[in-house]
């Protein structure tokens, strides 16, 4: 079984359904409402965990009722939560989402105690992060956290897998000791020092982001699929079609089933063709954590796929 280490968010997901997303000012009268666990870590290492990942998560919560939420929600799931430490000084984090019929969202995170986890948090789980397969990161914790963390797996020689959302630049130091990075298109523009709001072909963003940086490049492209960009060049794996639901947490359930794959030891184009099904069947369903599939759903629609 791969071995998984995930430090980052841990969040509560507080949902409203809309027809519509709100313009600016305009207040709607929204459908069901909804509390879902989430975090973009939580919902990787919950993904990691049910595709089939021994996971273990590094994060923080607050000393409130969300904060046992959150952490019996992430242990029911199979994640080891011995190194989530629970802060005294901060509301647990939080996420308002409006989710509108066609699927797209809007999300506004209230990071809380997952803003305040530490270097410290990352050291208490050192002994399981240098026997990792693979250490997957996000950016929704403090970014000196997330280069502490990636300087450790580097010196153990662990993997890392860095999904840099939400977008923001990097430093060149940080991602040279990243193994794998994952941005969206808005991610990489961000990356590449370009202006998000501006077109970009995507091959000749992944093409330019994979010259920046020695890792290789997941851009993915939603329902366009994905580019994997290496040494050997670019490669794209299509999207699995489906009419969407909600595409929260899409995203944090392709990268803890690539965490898995490329564990197991699958090349990168499998891995990320294996995790492109396990985020097709998220985004027909509500929610984040809710929505992760199991391991024996995404083996049945790779299989159909294959038919």
């Amino acid at each position: 079984m791969p071995r998984i280490l995930v430090v980052g968010s841990i969040h509560t997901d507080l949902v409203i359904t809309t027809e519509r997303l709100p313009a600016r000012g305009e207040t709607l009268l929204g459908g069901t409402f909804h509390t879902f666990p989430g975090g973009k870590g939580a919902n990787q290492a919950v993904a990691a965990s049910r595709l089939g990942g021994e996971v273990w998560m590094v994060g923080r919560v607050g000393a409130d009722l969300y904060g046992s939420y959150q952490r019996e929600h992430l242990a029911a799931a199979g994640v080891r939560t011995e190194f989530i430490a629970t802060d005294p000084d901060a509301a647990s984090g939080v996420a308002l989402i409006t989710v509108e019929r066609s699927g797209d969202n809007t999300i506004v995170v209230a990071t809380g105690a997952s803003g305040r986890c530490a270097p410290e948090d990352v050291d208490r789980a050192v002994s399981v992060l240098s026997q990792a397969d693979v250490l997957l990161l996000q950016l929704e914790i403090p970014l000196e956290t997330v280069e502490h963390a990636i300087h450790l797996a580097a010196r153990a020689g662990t993997r890392v897998i860095l999904d840099p959302a939400p977008a923001r630049p990097l430093p060149d130091a940080l991602l040279d000791q990243v193994d794998l990075l994952t941005p969206n298109e808005t991610e990489a523009a961000l990356l590449c020092g370009l202006d998000p709001a501006q077109p970009a072909d995507p091959a000749e963003l992944a093409a330019r982001l994979r010259e920046k940086t020695r890792a290789s490049i997941l851009l993915t492209l939603g329902a366009a699929g994905v580019l994997l960009a290496t040494d050997q060049g670019i490669t794209h794996v299509s999207a699995v079609p489906v009419t969407p639901v909600d595409t929260t947490a899409a995203g944090d359930t392709f990268n803890g089933a690539l965490a898995v794959a490329w564990a197991e030891g699958a090349e990168l184009p499998q891995a990320a063709r294996w995790a492109s099904h396990a985020a097709s069947i998220s985004v027909t369903r509500l929610g984040a954590q809710s929505s992760i599939p199991s391991r024996a759903e995404v083996e049945e629609s790779v299989a159909r796929a294959a038919r």
